[in-house]
């Protein structure tokens, strides 16, 4: 291995990293608040369906790429300053909750009303209601969406590298101005995401699976 194959290759494995860090934190925070945000959908409060709903729509009809534009320069202007790993994946956290609240939401609608109104009957509570009957029963078709929603957030800390965050096609791009090679580095960063992509989609698969036997 030549010193620029081995240099290359130390910087495209820091870019993965740092791709593989933003997309398993801003998977989190999204999943968490898409669950709150969901909750907040369904509540018998129209105050809060109303707030969940509008949250909804706001962030899934403005681009990504405008979200970390507008948070990465727009909140110093506004004197919030974070170092910039932080503003882009509670950013990307923020975006992607939205979309996990309408996965999680839909998986919640496959539960029988009946179900529900039995759980009432008894006696249950909303919040007793959704963690004894409700969750559990939607799981299984909530699995697979919630797959694809970590998926286009891994493909879409790409968008990282256009607000200067080193991550794996900021690393390429560095890469191929350094070394004049677009060829190699991009034909690793594309194999690289291949493999995130298929990876994740054979874990949910698998998962699914499971969750599908405990029923």
């Amino acid at each position: 291995m030549s010193a620029e194959t081995g240099a290359v290759a130390g910087q495209l494995g820091h870019g993965l990293l740092l791709t593989l860090e933003m997309t398993g934190l801003a998977f989190a925070g999204a999943l968490v608040l898409g669950v709150v945000l969901a909750v907040f959908r369904i509540s018998p409060v129209p105050p809060l369906r109303l707030a969940g709903a509008g949250y909804v729509t706001a962030f899934r009809n403005i681009p990504l790429l405008v979200l970390l534009v507008l948070f990465v320069f727009g909140l110093p202007e506004i004197g919030l300053l974070y170092p910039l790993l932080t503003t882009v994946t509670l950013t990307m956290a923020l975006y992607w909750a939205a979309f996990v609240c309408e996965v999680v939401r839909s998986g919640i609608r496959t539960v029988p009303v009946g179900q529900v109104e039995a759980a009432r009957a008894l006696g249950l509570t909303f919040f007793e209601t959704l963690q004894y009957v409700v969750v559990p029963q939607a799981m299984r078709s909530m699995v697979q969406p919630l797959g694809n929603v970590f998926i286009g957030l891994a493909l879409g800390t790409s968008l990282g590298a256009a607000v200067g965050v080193p991550e794996l096609t900021g690393q390429a791009q560095f890469v191929t101005l350094k070394y004049d090679n677009p060829l190699t580095s991009f034909a690793a960063t594309t194999a690289v995401y291949v493999v995130i992509t298929l990876s994740s989609g054979l874990i949910a698969g698998r998962i699914e699976r499971k969750v599908a036997i405990r029923r």
